[in-house]
């Protein structure tokens, strides 16, 4: 049996010198590492809409993907980055029941973004292709200034809807 470490997508981003759409996914306890998967450009676009949850007038390959799960009478319970070999990430889907359908992990992801399940990482994958945390180091700073930067936002929004009135007793 695999050993698999729970992941989440933490998002796409342009990573020179690749200068490809590059998947970031980040370990979601213990050692925080993060692992970052090239991925095509329509890929990228499929990954942003399933994690936006938005429908398409017209369904995607993912779409089409989940609808056709569904219909068989399954459904996606989990996806994982299995294996790492020669440069290339391998991924499964686990579908109910315990069946397993391999996958770019762009589609399994996008897929399993669209299902709501949970996201893993072989340790293997992680010891071998985990980016020194030093690359991403202000994400969770980044973070905390995108909320800050939300709150200060928030409050001038107030003080707009703010007239004299408000401040009589």
């Amino acid at each position: 049996m695999i050993d698999m470490v729970p992941v989440d997508v933490r998002g796409l981003a342009v990573l020179p010198p690749m200068a490809a759409p590059v998947l970031l996914l980040r370990e979601s306890v213990g050692e925080r590492r993060w692992l970052a998967i090239t991925i095509g450009e329509a890929e990228a676009s499929a990954l942003l809409t399933a994690h936006t949850g938005e429908p398409s007038e017209r369904p995607g390959t993912i779409e089409l993907l989940g609808h056709i799960i569904e219909a068989l009478g399954s459904g996606v319970r989990a996806v994982e980055v299995t294996a790492l070999d020669a440069g290339i990430f391998y991924a499964d889907l686990v579908l109910d029941g315990g069946l397993r359908v391999s996958a770019r992990p762009s589609d399994a992801i996008a897929l399993g973004l669209r299902a709501g399940v949970p996201l893993h990482a072989a340790e293997a994958v992680l010891e071998a292709a985990a980016l020194e945390s030093v690359v991403f180091d202000g994400a969770d700073e980044a973070d905390e200034v995108v909320e800050e930067d939300k709150k200060v936002e928030d409050f001038r929004a107030l003080l707009d809807r703010l007239t004299p009135d408000d401040f009589r007793d």
